[in-house]
C-alpha cells in the first residue's frame, strides 16, 4: 500500500505542490525559521502552552483543579499512546516520502528515510491539543489552532503529504477523545491523593488554598506573654 498518491492528477500530490511552492518563493532566512518552527518550535509552544494551563489552574486553586490536572497529565500520556499506535499504521502502509515519488519539492528538512503516513508531528502536536482542549477550553483553542499550523508547515517542509498530516490530526483526536474517559477514571483519583499530600499538595492546588477548597488562615500568634494567674 506504498503508493497512495502517485498521480501528478492526485489532488493530494496538487495540494503538496501548491503549498510546498511557498518554500520555493519565501527567502532563505524565512525557509530557515520555518524549518525550525515546524520540527521543533510549534511542538515546544504546545508543550508550553500546558505547562502554562497547569500553572494557571494550581494558582487559582479551583475546586475542579484536580480533575484539570489530571486531563492535563493526559495530553502527554495521550500522544505518546497514539505514536504507539501509529506504529503499526506506518508499516502497514508503507508510503514513501514525497520527495521520493515527485520531482521539484523544495526539500527544507534532510535525512527523512522513515515511511510518511501518518505523520508523527500532525499526530503528537495534535493529541496534545486535544487533550489540552478536555482540560480547559481557552487553552485548548490556542493549542488546536497552533496544530493546525504545524501540519500546514509540514507539508510545506516538503516532507508530509497533506493527506499524511490529516491521518495524523485524526489519529491524535481519536486517542486524545476516545481514551479519555478511560484515562480520567484512573488519573483522577492518583491527582486527588497528591492534591491531599501535605508535601506534593501544591503540584494541583497552590494560592493559599486546601483541598477542600477552603481559604487557609493561618493562627493568629500573639507576641504578649501570658498573664500569671494572681490567685497562684
Amino acid at each position: 500500500m506504498a503508493g497512495l498518491a502517485d498521480s501528478g492528477s492526485n489532488p493530494d500530490v496538487d495540494l503538496l505542490y501548491d503549498i510546498n511552492g511557498l518554500a520555493k518563493d519565501a527567502p532563505a532566512w524565512f525557509d530557515r525559521v520555518m524549518e525550525y518552527v515546524g520540527e521543533y518550535g510549534l511542538l515546544l509552544a504546545i508543550v508550553l502552552l500546558v505547562v502554562w494551563c497547569w500553572w494557571t489552574v494550581r494558582r487559582r486553586g479551583d475546586d475542579d483543579a484536580a480533575s484539570t490536572v489530571a486531563a492535563l497529565v493526559w495530553a502527554p500520556l495521550a500522544a505518546g499512546v497514539a505514536v504507539l499506535v501509529n506504529v503499526p499504521i506506518r508499516g502497514f502502509v508503507e508510503r514513501p516520502r514525497p520527495f521520493l515519488d515527485h520531482q521539484g519539492l523544495e526539500v527544507l528538512v534532510q535525512g527523512k528515510t522513515d515511511y510518511s503516513f501518518v505523520s508523527d508531528h500532525a499526530t503528537i502536536v495534535m493529541a496534545l491539543a486535544v487533550g489540552l482542549f478536555v482540560a480547559n477550553r481557552k487553552f485548548g483553542l490556542i493549542g488546536l489552532v497552533l496544530a493546525l499550523f504545524g501540519g500546514f508547515i509540514r507539508v510545506y517542509m516538503g516532507v508530509h503529504y497533506p493527506t499524511d498530516v490529516v491521518g495524523g490530526f485524526a489519529l491524535g483526536t481519536a486517542v486524545a477523545l476516545l481514551l479519555s474517559p478511560l484515562a480520567m477514571a484512573l488519573l483522577t483519583p492518583v491527582v486527588r491523593a497528591v492534591e491531599r499530600s501535605p508535601r506534593v499538595g501544591w503540584l494541583v492546588r497552590g494560592g493559599g488554598r486546601a483541598a477542600g477548597g477552603d481559604t487557609v488562615i493561618p493562627e493568629a500568634r500573639s507576641d504578649r506573654a501570658p498573664e500569671r494567674d494572681l490567685a497562684a
